[in-house]
């Protein structure tokens, strides 16, 4: 099992996520029409083309997931009981077709859960870089992960 439990984490631990990810026109277009989101300057080039960004602007649903799911392995895997909420969710910069992300993650806070003793919530803050070194979707994540000695 890849991910930590709730002991096994300390303020401060930081992970640079080794999988990387480059944005496909297939991934922006098969997400956009899943979650029925008919925004041209996701799926119209012509319309992109004439936008201020001047090409298909990458939906930031999308964006979003990929961040969370590039650390899920290195952070949850095998300990997560419930993403609790998603906070101060931010997308500084856009992301394109062809771009290469990478995530990293920090622990910020831990408590111990006040209604399950054999839990405990760790809340992350994510980063979703390009390759230009632009953080381009960031967010904290609250999850409540088991104790070690509870996974018996």
């Amino acid at each position: 099992m890849a991910g930590r439990f709730f002991d096994q984490w300390q303020v401060g631990d930081r992970i640079e996520h080794e999988i990387r990810r480059t944005v496909t026109e297939t991934d922006n277009l098969l997400f956009s029409t899943m979650t029925h989101n008919p925004q041209p300057l996701h799926l119209d080039a012509e319309a992109a083309r004439a936008s201020e960004f001047g090409q298909i602007l990458v939906n930031g649903t999308f964006t979003f997931s990929l961040m969370v799911g590039l650390s899920v392995g290195d952070t949850t895997l095998g300990t997560l009981v419930a993403n609790l909420g998603y906070d101060r969710l931010v997308m500084p910069k856009p992301v394109f077709i062809g771009d290469t992300m990478r995530a990293t993650s920090e622990v910020t806070e831990l408590r111990a859960s006040k209604s399950r003793p054999d839990a405990g919530i760790v809340t992350f803050s994510h980063q979703l870089i390009n390759q230009r070194d632009e953080v381009v979707c960031q967010c904290l994540r609250s999850a409540l992960l088991k104790r070690a000695d509870s996974s018996a």
